[in-house]
Formats: C-alpha cells, sequence, structure tokens
C-alpha cells in the first residue's frame, strides 16, 4: 500500500488523534516490559563493536560506508523512491573521503538525501534547531518541487490547502489514514520537541530514539520528507547513543522490510493514547533486527576480508580477481570454465589457464558434487569449509 501525504480540502469526519489528547505530548510506557528488549539491544549493539574494535580502520570505514549506502537506499525506497546505489555510494564516499576507485557522477537529488543523513550523524552532538531542519528539508527538495508538485521548501507547512493529510487508495475513494495539527499550532509544538530532545534526559537514549521518531511524524511539520527527516533524527539520536558518528546498522532498511507493520503501528497509534509500549516495543524489536542483520553483514565481511588477507601473497590476474570476488559475494550455480569464460570476457583457453593456476595455487578446489562438468570452490582458508557458487548467499 502506497502512502501520501496531502494538504486536503476534504474533512476528515471524526477526529481522535493522539495530538488532541488533553495530556499532550507526555507520553506515558512502562519500561518494565521494555527493559528485556532493551537488555538484547544493549547486549547487540555490544557485540557488534566489540567484533568492529577488531578489524582495521579501512575495513571499519567500508563497513560504515556500506550502512551509509543503504540508509540512504531504504529510506528513500520507504517513500516509493529508488535511487541508483552507485551513486549514492559514490556521494557518502566523497563526503566521508572513503577511496572506492572510480566515482559515479554527482547528482544534486542524491547529493541532498546523504547530505541530510550525513549532518545528522556526523553532528550528532550538535543541537538540533529549526535552522538544521530547514536546512535538512531544503536539501531534500533542492528544486523546490515534490514529484510535479510545488511545495514549501526550508519552512513549516503553512495549510493553505487545506490539513495535512496522511491517505491511501485512489483519489475517487481515499482514505485517511491520520490528520497532523494544524499549521498554526507547529512553531509551539515544534519548539517543544527540540527544547526535550535536546535537553531532557529522563528517557533512554534508544527509548528516546524511538519517542523521537514517533513525536515527529506526528507533528508532521512539513509538506513533504516528514518520515525522512523522523529516521534521520531517529539516527541522531540512536548516534548520541552510541558515542559514535559513524553508523554500524540501518534501522531504515530494517523499517523497509517491515514496512506494512511499520505503517500499520503508526496509525494505531497516532489514533491511540499517549500510552505508547507497544509502539516502542516495535521500535526496539525492529533495532534488534537491525543489529542482528549488521552482524550477519559484518561476519560476511570479516569471511571475504580474511580469504583476502590469506591469498595476498599469491599473484592473480584481473580475471581471477574478479571471479574470485563474485564468488565470495555469492550468486547461485556451479562455476565451471565455461562460466569462467562468459563472465571473465576471455577465451575457453584463458579460463582453463586461470583456473588451473589457482587450481595449482589451491585458492580453488574440484568440486565434490559431480555432474557432466567438472565444477571448482573457493578454499577460503586453510582448515575452513570451501564455498561455492550454488552455497554462497
Amino acid at each position: 500500500m502506497v502512502y501520501s501525504c496531502y494538504n486536503n480540502r476534504m474533512n476528515s469526519g471524526d477526529k481522535n488523534y493522539i495530538w488532541q489528547n488533553p495530556q499532550w505530548p507526555h507520553w506515558e510506557y512502562d519500561l518494565k516490559q521494555l527493559t528485556g528488549l532493551l537488555t538484547q539491544v544493549y547486549q547487540a549493539q555490544g557485540r557488534l563493536i566489540g567484533s568492529l574494535h577488531h578489524v582495521g580502520v579501512h575495513l571499519r570505514d567500508q563497513e560504515s560506508l556500506r550502512v551509509f549506502t543503504e540508509d540512504v537506499l531504504k529510506t528513500s525506497e520507504i517513500e516509493g523512491e529508488k535511487l541508483d546505489p552507485d551513486s549514492v555510494r559514490s556521494s557518502i564516499a566523497r563526503r566521508l573521503g572513503i577511496d572506492i576507485g572510480a566515482l559515479a557522477p554527482s547528482d544534486r537529488h542524491i547529493d541532498g538525501v546523504v547530505d541530510m543523513v550525513l549532518e545528522a550523524t556526523q553532528h550528532h552532538q550538535v543541537n538540533l534547531t529549526q535552522e538544521r531542519l530547514f536546512a535538512w528539508h531544503a536539501a531534500l527538495f533542492p528544486t523546490g518541487y515534490s514529484g510535479l508538485s510545488k511545495i514549501l521548501v526550508g519552512t513549516w507547512r503553512d495549510d493553505a490547502l487545506g490539513p495535512m493529510q496522511v491517505v491511501s487508495g485512489p483519489i475517487s475513494r481515499q482514505k485517511v489514514h491520520f490528520e497532523a495539527p494544524p499549521a498554526q499550532q507547529l512553531p509551539p509544538e515544534m519548539e517543544q520537541f527540540l527544547l526535550w530532545f535536546n535537553v531532557d534526559q529522563q528517557d533512554d537514549p534508544i527509548i528516546k530514539a524511538g519517542l523521537a521518531h514517533l513525536w515527529f511524524v506526528t507533528l508532521h511539520p512539513f509538506d513533504d520528507g516528514n518520515g525522512r527527516i523522523a529516521r534521520a533524527i531517529g539516527d541522531m539520536a540512536l548516534a548520541r547513543s552510541d558515542g559514535s558518528s559513524q553508523r554500524f546498522y540501518s534501522l531504515a532498511a530494517q523499517i523497509g522490510r517491515d514496512r506494512n507493520n511499520y505503517y500499520e503501528l503508526l496509525e494505531q497509534t497516532q489514533k491511540g493514547t499517549l500510552e505508547v509500549t507497544q509502539w516502542l516495543s516495535w521500535f526496539l524489536s525492529s533495532m534488534l533486527s537491525a543489529i542482528q542483520a549488521a552482524e550477519a553483514a559484518l561476519s560476511f565481511t570479516l569471511v571475504k576480508a580474511n580469504f583476502w588477507q590469506h591469498w595476498s601473497g599469491t599473484p592473480m590476474n584481473e580475471r581471477q580477481i574478479k571471479l574470485l570476488n563474485k564468488m565470495l559475494d555469492g550468486f547461485e550455480g556451479k562455476l565451471t570454465s565455461s562460466k569462467w569464460a562468459i563472465i571473465a570476457k576471455c577465451s575457453p583457453d584463458s579460463a582453463l589457464r586461470d583456473i588451473s593456476d589457482l587450481l595449482e595455487h589451491g585458492v580453488l578446489v574440484k568440486s565434490d558434487s559431480g555432474g557432466r562438468s567438472t565444477s571448482y570452490e573457493l578454499q577460503l582458508s586453510l582448515g575452513t569449509p570451501q564455498l561455492s557458487f550454488s552455497n554462497c548467499k
């Protein structure tokens, strides 16, 4: 289901939104009920950071680059916008000073999303202000348009066309999922939010990240881009919690994987009470899944790093390096000499020489899987199992 934000002249009917509660915005939650999940999140964070301490600076930079790239791609994909991965990765590498070889051409729109995500985390200790939020919003919409629609950029919405609503479905029978507070309430509402975000230390830092996300998307202060900015604010809060400007797990990626549940729970929470334990439970579970996914990705990265370190003294040509990296990255099938020739764009004789050379050095071994054609597997390192095309995910 695709959700959109509109300034809609139509009346949404009876209102019972969370921001209309007389106690708004005094959040309530059962910390005892959340303690188990919160402990698991902190333990997972500790394992991940501990694993990263055992790798070099270069590998940590590469992992951070991978996660930032995933974060930018997924935070846009949640809003139905697909960005070019190579352009995103190049934009981040330029800004972080990480050498990745050839860079993709610069793209103004992609650079804007990257600038927002990096600015939020690289300067997480600096107070979040109205001016910073306006700058992030302007970076997201450098042309002043969202798609074909002209929007207010770098300032709060004004509701000139009616109340801000989150809707889905065709225009003829749209369903209103949420209506944000009136525009005239935004200055004091945002002032209160920013004061809490920058000063209040009563909430656990990770709990605070979950509350900040919910609070900001409920205010929905901009004409567009509220979800992306909310996720950047959440990442900023998590960076403060981690005490690091590098990111090694992507919450946006996990939200993207659980997008339907995210929207359903968000709507339920915004139409409920100020008791938000269920929302925070989902947020903590999502964080735990994001960190566990990062742990798995790091393990795979370490396998690759150990492989190349083990075989660093073995001379290889560009074709061999290319094919071995493809095997390490994983794709379905078995490695045969004919497949080698096709992928490496070389003659069958060259493919056989490449393979024979790697067999001689012990980098490759013949597969025991049988079949009409001989196939080959990677020898990851001495004493470890082989890795074949077919079982490398």
